[in-house]
């Protein structure tokens, strides 16, 4: 499942002995799993910071502790201490924690949350916004709810109609609207605020 060089399990016998304590591991997860901002975490645990779920994978001297929510994401994960430049580095490759395109026959809703999470949300950002699904309805109607700059932006209409339908439509064709239930009034940072378009 996950594969540990010889060199990274050293690297981690050395540290895990200089810290002196009984039965400590590494523990290792996904953060933001399935998202373009997925990343890995890497830590020591003892004992009484595990919570019971965790899946173990025993290594020569220690236990590799993988968040059990984290599991799927790191399938075929690779962990190696290389040498980069003078020293030596850490190096963690997960292909799978950015998440996988729906397979055919997916959910709705499923393949709406990958579009919006993959392609619409990392270009939202670049206004300091982002969309949520709310919900998707068996109709094929998709509700939205903005959040960060987007709410209350002065825009939002048009990045909904011209900007996320358009991309959603192209990509999940069983969608027959796209509406947004965002409360645009309680925006407090909008990129633009409605004001200035008349709103």
């Amino acid at each position: 499942m996950i594969q540990i060089s010889e060199t990274a399990q050293s690297h981690f016998r050395s540290l895990l002995q200089k810290e002196g304590v009984e039965g400590m591991g590494v523990r290792l997860s996904a953060v933001h799993a399935g998202t373009p901002k997925a990343d890995v975490r890497l830590e020591f645990a003892e004992p009484a910071d595990l919570d019971g779920e965790e899946w173990a994978i025993d290594c020569e001297g220690f236990t590799l502790w993988l968040d059990s929510s984290s599991v799927r994401y790191l399938e075929e994960a690779e962990i190696d201490f290389i040498k980069q430049g003078a020293g030596m580095q850490l190096q963690i490759r997960a292909p799978h924690i950015k998440g996988q395109p729906p397979a055919a026959g997916s959910s709705l809703i499923e393949r709406v949350r990958y579009v919006v999470e993959h392609e619409i949300n990392p270009q939202l950002a670049q206004h300091r916004g982002h969309v949520d699904v709310d919900s998707v309805t068996a109709e094929g109607v998709v509700w939205l709810r903005f959040g960060g700059g987007c709410q209350g932006c002065g825009m939002a209409d048009v990045t909904l109609k011209q900007g996320i339908e358009t991309t959603l439509r192209q990509q999940v064709p069983d969608i027959t609207d796209v509406r947004d239930v965002t409360d645009h009034e309680q925006g407090d940072a909008p990129y633009m605020p409605r004001t200035a378009t008349g709103n």
